[in-house]
């Protein structure tokens, strides 16, 4: 198939490379002169700006959005006038799902379809595969199949449901995962000031092997004790990328009790020093009714 990919960052670049080790012809556009430059080397065509990428694709054409979730209306906007009755879009960054609603009904009343994809893989995807949910009507997936199965593992692809099931799969997954995150974390944490002399990057290595703990998350955590075990490299400064907190809001939304996964969006929010004006607080009230007085 031919697929136009715009955007090729960290997992858009490698997804473009996977498709085309498969055999399929991608026609590649980014801001980023230098990135296109790197995957015409790979074997894909460059296009200047989307028009010339419209041209460059044959009709029905097909074109995968990979960028940030606040930039995706801009480019749609501006390939709308691009495309034609039975072109497609893809969206498989990771978009807020209420927007895959409305931009399937808008670009549907012009006759081009459009499917939403989560995707996940980071930048281990080129080898690996990616896992992707899918969100859209019947056909249009089923159009664009022979894509997702060249990009996802034995078993990694899912048509999950209409316009957003993907991105709402895709962002519960995400929620998922900063629970699990939180979980290593203070496991470890605990391990770390429990009074124990324990190498802590060797139990990481250890429930590796049969433990009921064990995961490529934890794969990954033992990876990274095993070159730096006391994590000097690090400022636990932890981001939160947005899909957690649509995840607790959705869960409020729709009356699901999701305490674990709040709490580990929370912990995040309290990584960058957001609770610090409680704490400081914390202690103002302990001096005000018994007189503690705690460092400064």
């Amino acid at each position: 198939m031919h697929v136009g990919m715009v955007g090729l960052g960290r997992m858009g670049a490698n997804m473009a490379r996977r498709l085309m080790r498969a055999g399929h012809t991608c026609v590649v556009h980014d801001v980023s002169a230098e990135t296109v430059k790197a995957l015409v080397a790979d074997g894909g065509k460059a296009a200047g700006s989307l028009a010339d990428l419209a041209k460059l694709l044959a009709a029905p054409r097909v074109v995968w959005v990979m960028v940030p979730a606040a930039a995706v209306d801009g480019v749609v906007e501006a390939l709308v006038p691009l495309l034609a009755k039975g072109d497609l879009i893809v969206d498989g960054g990771n978009t807020h799902f209420p927007d895959d609603v409305r931009r399937a009904a808008s670009l549907a009343a012009r006759g081009i379809a459009y499917v939403d994809v989560g995707t996940s893989g980071g930048v281990w995807g080129l080898e690996n595969g990616y896992c992707l949910t899918v969100g859209g009507e019947a056909a249009a997936v089923e159009r664009v199949r022979p894509i997702f199965e060249a990009l996802a593992p034995k078993g990694g692809f899912l048509h999950c449901g209409s316009a957003g099931a993907g991105h709402f799969v895709k962002m519960v997954h995400n929620g998922i995962e900063y629970g699990l995150m939180a979980a290593y974390a203070e496991g470890f944490n605990l391990l770390k000031g429990g009074g124990y002399d324990i190498d802590i990057a060797r139990v990481a290595d250890v429930w590796r092997h049969g433990s009921v703990i064990r995961s490529w998350l934890l794969d990954l955590t033992a990876s990274a004790l095993s070159r730096d075990p006391r994590l000097t490299g690090f400022a636990g400064h932890v981001s939160d990328s947005g899909e957690g907190r649509w995840t607790v809001k959705a869960a409020v939304d729709a009356g699901v009790p999701t305490p674990v996964l709040s709490a580990a969006l929370f912990s995040r929010f309290s990584s960058r020093g957001e609770d610090d004006f409680a704490n400081r607080l914390l202690s103002a009230m302990r001096k005000e009714f018994g007189g503690h007085v705690e460092p400064s």
